[in-house]
């Protein structure tokens, strides 16, 4: 096999060649950064994210008999109902996203 002799560019060439080594660095931290905002906006949406969404259709809760929903409310994670069961007041709360029951505080009349 022969052997090609590898001869110094000229100042034109080592001008080009310089050139498109400055473009390809460029290029390649321009698509690193673009990797790095894309990782970074997955990471936010799954740090920031609170789980996947609970999905209920249909929900009954059972009062006592000759029970009135005096008044409702939100407070924080809860629903907050004050009920009034035959003149005693009483306050149920329930879990804002799955609407399970999450305490129950009576009130009564001392005698």
């Amino acid at each position: 096999m022969t052997d090609t002799a590898v001869t110094e560019p000229t100042p034109d060439q080592a001008a080009l060649i310089a050139r498109v080594r400055r473009m390809m660095l460029i290029a390649g931290l321009t698509s690193a950064l673009a990797v790095a905002v894309v990782l970074i906006a997955i990471g936010y949406r799954l740090y920031r994210s609170e789980g996947s969404p609970v999905s209920v259709s249909d929900v009954t809760a059972a009062l006592p008999k000759g029970a009135r929903i005096v008044a409702t409310g939100v407070a924080g994670e809860r629903l907050v109902l004050t009920l009034d069961i035959g003149g005693a007041t009483e306050i149920r709360t329930f879990d804002a996203k799955t609407l399970k029951p999450a305490g129950r505080l009576s009130f009564v009349n001392e005698p």
